[in-house]
């Protein structure tokens, strides 16, 4: 397998997952700061990941602004009778860009397999919207040294499916599991190492698709180590948790990239 595979340079993507947080007074207030603080701070592409409720808030809020919007979730269905599903074409109904696939605290809770994950991300690229596809490890597989097989499955698994092309132009997250709101966040050393074996992977079924594909970095990303995490070249942004619900914290997180 090829390593470090080299990539095009990206301005710096910074997305904030909402998770389950959220009132109309209080989504407003924090966009209005997050338009604010990112006045002086042209060098990096922002999206808000909301709850479904709030996608015509944020379509409101932020259209014709430089930040765009996402969802957390769609469904692997077109359409049909699946109560409590959104497909890909409701999304697109208010404006949404970006879907989060596959984040652990859904995979975990709802017992989702590899290739439902696989079926849901090929639904947001056949949709037009770009997926934000999110793999880990959790804390026993990276103690047992596993790390890369597991994150390797995840990815092979649309591979096998789709096609190394699939990922083209689309967004992947290494979130590992045991970093999750849990304030420990991974070295930039052990981020590194992840995401270039993550874009090697997808070059081995497709060099072209790897040179395209965005790699952020999830897991209790916070001011302090966005810094170091947002300056290896290998990491071409975040996607943040907790953090996102604090303005002065996500504008400093923002702040971290390199000019």
């Amino acid at each position: 397998m090829p390593h470090s595979v080299p990539h095009s340079a990206f301005r710096k993507l910074v997305v904030a997952n909402w998770k389950m947080h959220g009132s109309l007074a209080f989504n407003q207030a924090l966009v209005e700061g997050y338009l604010q603080g990112l006045q002086a701070l042209p060098q990096t592409d922002v999206v808000v990941c909301v709850p479904y409720p709030y996608l015509a808030q944020m379509q409101s809020l932020l259209s014709g602004s430089r930040v765009a919007w996402g969802a957390q979730n769609l469904a692997k269905y077109e359409q049909g009778a699946y109560t409590g599903e959104v497909s890909a074409d409701m999304l697109r109904d208010f404006g949404v860009q970006y879907v989060i696939i596959g984040h652990s605290e859904r995979s975990t809770a709802y017992c989702e397999s590899d290739e439902n994950i696989a079926e849901k991300f090929m639904m947001a690229k056949r949709h037009g919207l770009t997926p934000i596809l999110c793999v880990g490890e959790t804390l026993l597989e990276r103690e047992a040294g596993v790390m890369e097989r597991v994150v390797g499955k995840q990815l092979e698994t649309i591979i096998r499916l789709f096609g190394g092309g699939a990922f083209t132009e689309a967004i992947i997250s290494y979130e590992p599991i045991w970093a999750i709101g849990t304030g420990l966040a991974a070295t930039a050393e052990q981020a590194v190492s992840m995401h270039q074996f993550i874009r090697d992977t997808v070059a081995s079924a497709d060099q072209a698709a790897a040179a395209t594909l965005k790699i952020l970095y999830g897991g209790s990303v916070n001011p302090q180590n966005a810094v170091q995490l947002l300056n290896q070249k290998e990491i071409d942004g975040a996607l943040v948790g907790r953090c996102s619900l604090d303005v002065e914290q996500f504008i400093k997180i923002c702040q971290a990239s390199p000019v």
